[in-house]
């Protein structure tokens, strides 16, 4: 797919350019990125930033793996952050972003998340939307919370991170719960079924 655009009340989803590749490299020197974030090297380098906005970027939306936007706001400035699709897998998206410390606390990032979810849901046929969190990531739990996921639990050992795997909370958003309608009938569980235990 060749990369869109999207925009927000507040904002614009873009293709990254390389004019972006100072802001990137600057955003990621934050301590909080490079903690939550595992594919974020450290020590961080301009050659991390240039690689990708230059390669990882274009090569995700070129083999449909992964659509990844820079952000900023509508009327121009610094930059706000990355966020993005990958991970496809059963008719679902992993959702991810980071947004840059001078622009956290306004809503940003649910408001990214939403336009996101509403793409997916709508033009690309999702069934159904994942976020993934290391345990621990208060601030990216509070706002998949706040753009109206389901928290499902924690998946043990999940993310990989720096030559260790840590436990990560999921928590998905379907259609419905933006009041779209899905690509496919859900036909969920019924309140009475049976456990785990002893299932085949």
């Amino acid at each position: 797919m060749d990369p869109i655009s999207l925009t927000t009340e507040r904002l614009k989803l873009c293709a990254f350019t390389a004019d972006d590749v100072e802001d990137v490299y600057a955003a990621c020197q934050d301590p909080g990125i490079q903690r939550w974030i595992p594919a974020i090297p450290i020590p961080y380098e301009r050659s991390d930033a240039a690689d990708f906005v230059g390669l990882t970027v274009p090569t995700g939306w070129r083999d449909d793996t992964a659509y990844s936007f820079c952000v900023r706001l509508r009327d121009g400035g610094s930059l706000v952050g990355s966020a993005g699709l990958h991970h496809p897998r059963e008719g679902g998206w992993e959702v991810g972003f980071w947004t840059a410390p001078e622009h956290r606390g306004r809503g940003y990032a649910t408001e990214i998340t939403l336009a996101l979810a509403r793409w997916a849901f709508t033009e690309l046929g999702s069934v159904r939307l994942e976020w993934r969190a290391q345990v621990g990531n208060a601030a990216s739990l509070a706002v998949a919370r706040k753009a109206g996921f389901t928290v499902e639990g924690v998946n043990r050992a999940a993310i990989r991170d720096r030559g260790t795997v840590r436990d990560g909370w999921v928590a998905s958003l379907l259609p419905s719960d933006l009041g779209l309608a899905s690509a496919l009938p859900y036909l969920s569980a019924p309140a009475s079924a049976p456990g785990v235990r002893g299932a085949v």
